[in-house]
Order: C-alpha cells, then structure tokens, then sequence
C-alpha cells in the first residue's frame, strides 16, 4: 500500500486493522515508505545527535555535524524537547552581530540581508506565521512570556468568578504547573476555595485517564449553572489523547462558560482551527513541535470578539476594553513612550496583552524555528504524523503477539494507554510497562543503541515521533531494540 493510501485512510477513519502488509516489521518496508515521503526533505534541516553526541559527558565539541563516524540516534522525544533546527545557528549569528554593531539602533533599522525583522517587530512577525499553524487570524496570535505565565494573564482576564459562577471545569491529573496555575487564580480571588470551586473530570472507568467527549459534555451539563471557566489541554500530556476542541468548545459556548484550552501538546503537533472553533483563549509552548529551544518563548491566542475596544457606555466618547493584567508592551506602540499620555490603550488584538518587551534572542530562536515548520502547511505534517504513529503503534503490536505466542503464560509486558483510534490522538503514544526489571533492562539498551526515548522508572514510555525528521526506518530500529530488551530477538 502507497504512504498516501496509508494517509487516506487514516484520515477518513477507515485503516484495517490488517492494512499492514506481512513484511511491515521489515527495514525495508520501513525504508519504502520514507522514499515515498514528500515531507523527506525537512529532515536536513535539523541536527541529528549522534549516538555518540547523545552519551557525552562535557562540551568537547563532539557535535552532530562534526561527529561523521557515529550513526545518528534515534530520537522518538518530540513531546519533550524538539531537535535544533540548522537555521537557529545563522539566525543567532545575525542577530549577535546586529546587537554587537548596531545597539539600540538594532530596535527599529531592518538590515538588508538578515533573515530577522527589527527588534521592536520580531513578535509580531512571529505572530503572522504562528496564525496558519494554530487556525487563527493573524491579530489573535501573539508572542510572550511561558507558557505558565501566559495561562495567568489569561487567566486573570478571563476568569471573573461570582458567588453564582465560579468552578473551573478541568482534567483529573492535569500537567502540574496547570493545576498550581488554577489552583493560585482560585486563591487569588480571595472568597473560593480550590476543592469548591475546582472540578476535576476523571477518566472513563476506573484505571483509565482517558476521558471521552461524552464525559466532558456530560460534565458540562451537571456544572453549567456555576461554572466560569472551561480549561482543558488540547493533546493531555500523559495520555497523548487528542481532545474534541471543537465538540467541546461548542457545548460549553451554548452555557456561556468561558473556554481557554493549554495546547502545549497539541500546537504545532495537530491542526488546529482555533478561531472557527470560537476558542475564547488558549496558550502554548515551542519548544516541542515547533522546535525551539528549551523553556523558550512561548504563544498565546485570543478570539477577535475578545479583545476588541468598545464604547464605555458613560459618554461615548471613550473605548473600553477588556479587562486584563497591563503593561507597556501592549499599549499601541505610537504611545509607548508618550509623557503626556499615561492612558493605557491596548492594540487591538492579542498583542494588547503584552505586559514586557519579548526578548530578541528568544525570537531569533523562535524565528529560525518557523522559517522551517512554516515550509509546509499543518495538513502534511499531521498526515505523516498519522502514520508514523499508526506504524510503530503496529510494530508495538507485533510485538504483543509475539511475546504472548513464546510465553502464554506471562502477562503482556506493557499496555497502550493512549487511544488506539488516530483520530484521539496526536504524535503520542504512551505506554504502562508492569515490570521495574524490565523497564531497566530496557531504558540501558536504549541507551546502548542510541534510542531517544522517554521511558521512566514509573513504566511510563512516551513515543512520539517528529514528521519533520522522523524516519519510519527510525520506528522499525526502535521496534527492534525493543524486541531485543524484551527477548524476542
């Protein structure tokens, strides 16, 4: 079967369970689908660490591109740290020599052969691209703070509890800082209490933490009358299940609750429509899909109906605007540094939300990031990413069936956590190994063969495979080595 035929299927729900050929646990299976992959040409674009690179103890210069007698890894960690573009080290360099001969200058000339905007306009460049990755207009986008921080201005925006309504409707085990963040803004608020006005939606049935649509809808009709705020991630971060955001989004909007989802996991990992889905605000990281470097910048949307001035109803004369947390980084820029006139008027658009001046380097990070996920539109890359998934999620299988056919008498030794239908699920497949022996023995082969992967003393495995430089002969070694840890070689 054809990649696209694969990527047809997968997309219009229609994969059989047998549409992987006989010979699909086979490198040259494997490398048959990456010569048919439009998307084979982004892969050089980033630096691949070698085995040896990976295993290193100090800086001695043992880079990717230097180290040409070691084989790459096998870097399956997209949900934790993307890779480095080769772009960062050209747009640093540019910006380095804007900063060292120009100073403050760097602020407002644009140089002719750099590939990054004045400084003043970094953010808002960044912005125009990130709205065709998110499904926004380019207004809603804006660029600042984390991803924690970000989640608090919203926050505190958008979060106006009452005595009549003011619970918060979120997942049971949410990412910690998310539930530091609701819980600090329940706080903050000085007459609730975080088990009153907290309401954890827990998975379906005992010992599963996925929670389908139907759960959350049911939940959204038991807690309408009193609740405030809707705040669920968009792609759960153990799990790996990709939430219903429309579905969702939609039935809370009929109560008039306030939806805000933390996409951290799913921005730059699965399409997103955020202003067809009448999303009130949502916020993100870049460090993961879109490859930016670690704890980097991160981005924020806010519908248009949001953040729009109006009349203040006093006089006519004056907008009011939104409430929010302000600063002079979303003033309208032509007032920032007027004396005379203290009056905060925010720009119109995300981009009133500012609080500081974003930093340049975190930009040029960033900027370099995009100049390669904006190469093509998010419909490829989930389609790869469908497969790719679909793949090392049959090659898992396969391996099931072949541990329980040579020892029937031992229990499975991992179970799939995440969703087995593509359509719930992003990049990410999770996994819950029962045996502390062999999550050791495995985490050191994995070691040993230069496997990138997030497999932790807990059992938890996380697998989540990158379509702008993931192989699919990356998930078949992966598959391999994992059969071997499990005696199966």
């Amino acid at each position: 079967m054809a990649l696209s035929t694969y990527i047809k299927a997968l997309r219009d729900g229609t994969l059989a369970p047998d549409a992987f050929p006989a010979d699909a646990n086979s490198l040259a299976f494997a490398q048959s689908l990456d010569s048919q992959d439009e998307l084979k040409v982004l892969r050089p674009e980033f630096i691949i660490p070698t085995k040896a690179a990976l295993a290193k103890k100090s800086l001695n210069s043992l880079v990717p591109e230097t180290d040409a007698a070691s084989e790459q890894c096998v870097y399956l960690t997209a949900h934790g740290q993307g890779l480095q573009p080769k772009a960062v080290s050209k747009y640093v360099a540019s910006q380095l020599e804007t900063w060292a001969t120009m100073g403050v200058r760097g602020h407002y000339i644009q140089l002719e052969d750099s590939p990054l905007k004045p400084w003043q306009d970094m953010a808002q460049e960044c912005a125009k691209k990130l709205a065709s990755v998110v499904g926004a207009l380019e207004t809603e986008v804006t660029v600042m703070n984390g991803l924690s921080v970000n989640l608090h201005l919203m926050m505190a925006a958008f979060y106006n509890p009452t005595e009549q309504r003011h619970k918060i409707l979120t997942e049971a085990g949410p990412f910690p800082s998310d539930q530091y963040v609701v819980e600090s803004q329940v706080r903050w608020h000085g007459k609730f209490k975080p088990e009153e006005s907290i309401v954890k939606i827990s998975g379906d049935s005992e010992g599963t933490e996925v929670i389908s649509t139907e759960r959350i809808l049911r939940a959204i009709d038991e807690h309408a009358k009193d609740t405030a705020l809707l705040l669920l991630p968009g792609v759960h971060y153990y799990t790996g299940q990709l939430f219903d955001i429309a579905t969702i989004t939609a039935h809370a909007k009929k109560y008039g609750i306030t939806v805000g989802w933390d996409l951290a996991h799913a921005a730059g990992n699965v399409e997103l429509k955020l202003h067809e889905w009448n999303v009130d605000f949502a916020v993100w990281c870049h460090y993961k899909y879109f490859n930016c470097g670690p704890g980097s910048i991160a981005g924020a949307f806010v519908h248009e109906r949001c953040s729009k001035s109006v009349p203040d109803g006093l006089d006519g004369a004056k907008d009011a605007y939104p409430p929010r947390l302000s600063g002079w980084y979303g003033n309208t820029p032509e007032l920032r540094y007027n004396r005379e006139m203290q009056t905060f008027t925010p720009i119109e658009g995300a981009a009133g939300f500012q609080v500081s001046n974003p930093s340049a380097m975190d930009l040029t990070v960033l900027s370099a990031a995009l100049s390669v996920i904006c190469k093509h539109a998010m419909y490829d890359l989930r389609s790869k990413s469908l497969v790719l998934t679909a793949y090392v999620e049959h090659l898992l299988d396969g391996i099931l069936a072949d541990f329980q056919a040579k020892t029937p008498s031992v229990p499975a030794p991992f179970i799939f956590i995440t969703p087995r239908a593509a359509s719930q699920r992003g990049a990410q497949l999770s996994l819950r190994f029962h045996s502390p022996s062999v999550v050791e023995s495995t985490m050191k082969l994995f070691v040993d063969n230069g496997i990138a992967c997030d497999l932790q003393k807990s059992g938890l495995m996380r697998i989540s495979p990158a379509p702008m430089f993931t192989r699919f002969e990356d998930l078949w070694v992966f598959g391999k080595v994992l059969r071997s840890a499990l005696g199966l070689s």
